[in-house]
């Protein structure tokens, strides 16, 4: 189909004048699949319809959040009660309270939780407490994991296979990166080489256990188990960055899924119920050196607000009463099922990847993807044409091919099925 975008289009030239590249996060420029960022006005379930009235079926969603869709009517209702009383106390409030309640029940290595507003800001404080902790300085990080833009973690890997790392942006120094060690994902002999030359000065090794922010890569077998045990033997602490699998790949998050307990955990995303929101937790021991009750200062003027917490509180809830993870997963594998045919057309081209209700498509030979290296090997351009004409068609997939996609429990039967007809006829254009 072609689409009237020319409300999108005079909006855009305005925001260009207004903001750098007219947005508030790069990716949503679309300059990583050529086209023009599409403004939105209203979403319901699992559609979005822009500035223009086109309508898409949503795999963003939000980048990951909306795991019951977009507006969902309890969340709504919620919030709205909540709001009524006021958006912001500077002071405790009872939401607070029932959130941590519902994440430490959930999270079985998170005895005490700090709330914040962004899963960047909850990166910078478990960081922050490792180091108060442990005493030492340096931080292990996986090449292909991201973990916000804080400085520390806006690192790219040296020339070795493990190295200290260099700064991945201009504005971070070299001072910020060079107590940050990157060494490759899923590659265990390498964490093994760093911790046993450099545990003496290791606070923490921090990763994604599934990331999801250089496309999707899944652990190997055994991977995590095996990091948890080599932090053991070297007394490091293990951090699992969970804003994208908390409460998503399972109720307890990757934690739960491939039974492995993180020493800090950060959240994020699904825990806001689609508002600003983050959080990190650990056991008692560690949260009691975070301020008033330790020498780790960490604080935020909108941390633990009413709105967010109660859209959490509301979300959480729901993904219990209603089951939720049962039916994701039966949506994820009726998208496998449905797409089968179209891959099978184009073996040797394109792979499908999926987790849970966390899946991307990428433009390769390869018959799995298990490191950095391999997603950048990816046709970046094939993406991008893909992109366009799923729009095309009536499907918002987020604009790069290094990013993933987000089933909801809002997606019905006849999306997906909508979906994968959208795929067929999009691949059969491109390839």
């Amino acid at each position: 189909m072609t689409m009237n975008i020319e409300k999108s289009k005079k909006l855009q030239k305005k925001a260009s004048r207004l903001m750098p590249g007219g947005v508030n996060s790069p990716v949503r420029a679309f300059k990583a699949v050529g086209g023009d960022p599409l403004y939105m006005k209203k979403g319901e379930g699992a559609h979005m319809v822009d500035e223009d009235g086109n309508v898409f079926i949503d795999y963003c969603m939000s980048w990951g959040p909306l795991i019951l869709g977009h507006a969902d009517r309890s969340v709504i209702q919620a919030i709205r009660k909540t709001a009524k009383n006021g958006t912001s106390f500077g002071t405790s409030n009872k939401h607070e309270v029932q959130l941590a309640q519902l994440i430490v029940r959930r999270f079985k290595s998170i005895e005490m939780v700090r709330f914040v507003n962004s899963g960047t800001e909850a990166v910078m404080s478990a960081i922050r407490l490792a180091r108060g902790y442990t005493g030492k300085e340096k931080i292990v990080k996986f090449d292909g994991c991201y973990h916000g833009h804080a400085d520390q973690m806006l690192v790219a890997a040296g020339s070795g296979l493990a190295t200290f790392g260099t700064p991945d942006s201009d504005g971070v120094t070299t001072g910020a990166a060079r107590d940050t060690i990157v060494v490759p994902f899923n590659d265990l002999d390498a964490v093994g080489k760093v911790f046993e030359q450099e545990h003496g000065s290791i606070a923490a090794l921090i990763l994604e256990p599934v990331p999801c922010n250089y496309g999707l890569i899944l652990p190997a077998v055994n991977f995590l188990p095996q990091i948890r045990a080599l932090c053991d033997r070297y007394g490091i602490l293990l951090i699992f960055d969970e804003v994208i699998t908390g409460f998503r790949i399972a109720p307890g998050g990757a934690q739960e899924y491939y039974g492995v307990k993180a020493d800090i955990t950060t959240l994020g995303k699904i825990i806001g119920g689609g508002l600003p929101v983050g959080a990190y937790g650990a056991s008692r021991k560690i949260m009691r050196h975070i301020s008033p009750l330790g020498p780790v200062y960490q604080a935020g003027t909108l941390s633990g607000n009413p709105l967010a917490m109660t859209a959490g509180i509301q979300t959480l809830k729901k993904l219990e009463k209603i089951n939720a993870h049962d039916e994701l997963k039966r949506k994820g594998e009726k998208l496998d099922q449905l797409l089968k045919p179209a891959l099978s057309r184009h073996a040797g081209k394109v792979l499908f990847t999926r987790i849970e209700s966390i899946f991307a498509f990428n433009f390769t030979s390869a018959k799995s993807i298990d490191t950095l290296a391999g997603v950048k090997a990816c046709d970046m351009g094939a993406f991008a044409k893909f992109h366009g004409e799923m729009l095309r068609r009536g499907v918002y997939l987020a604009p790069s091919g290094y990013e993933v996609g987000f089933l909801s429990t809002a997606h019905t039967d006849a999306d997906i099925e909508q979906t994968a007809d959208a795929v067929s006829e999009s691949l059969n254009a491109i390839l």
